[in-house]
């Protein structure tokens, strides 16, 4: 949840993106939440969340606004998913960012994500991440989502 990390370090990695993290109170209605609280919640460039809310969840909903072209980012309100393949692309993208918030990961990232409910044909995140995900990662390329050090992680292309 993104109260056992920290809240800057979730907000300054979302604003190198031109992002922004809405803290919403305890309790209170998640808004652009798709599934519902704790989830997080995408309006526009805003990615709202609650101190329950898991990791996972935030990373997802911001790589959905970050592989998002500028021109639907602005109006993405709650559904953002555009194509299978940006959905892998933000799957993927989502477990890289793992890795550069203290405390996280990406072992722990995919780990909350299997426990969650995602499904890959190779039946783990792990597995598909490391053997799977070659068109995800040539999408993100292909946009320069990319950088040098990311793709030198465990079964990413060099």
């Amino acid at each position: 949840m993104l109260v056992d990390i920290g809240w800057d370090d979730a907000a300054a990695l979302l604003a190198r993106y031109g992002l922004t993290l809405e803290r919403i109170a305890a309790g209170a209605p998640i808004p652009g939440s798709f599934w519902g609280e704790p989830e997080a919640g995408v309006i526009g460039t805003t990615v709202h969340a609650r101190d329950d809310t898991p990791v996972h969840s935030l990373l997802h909903e911001a790589c959905h606004l970050i592989v998002a072209p500028d021109e639907r980012r602005a109006i993405i309100h709650t559904d953002a998913s555009d194509s299978q393949a940006e959905e892998d692309a933000t799957c993927y993208l989502q477990i890289v960012l793992a890795a550069e918030l203290p405390g996280v990961g990406s072992a722990r990232c995919m780990d909350d994500m299997d426990a969650w409910g995602y499904t890959f044909r190779l039946g783990s995140t792990r597995a598909w991440f490391e053997r799977d995900a070659e068109d995800a990662r040539a999408w993100l390329t292909a946009r320069g989502l990319l950088h040098v050090a990311q793709r030198s992680q465990p079964g990413a292309a060099a």
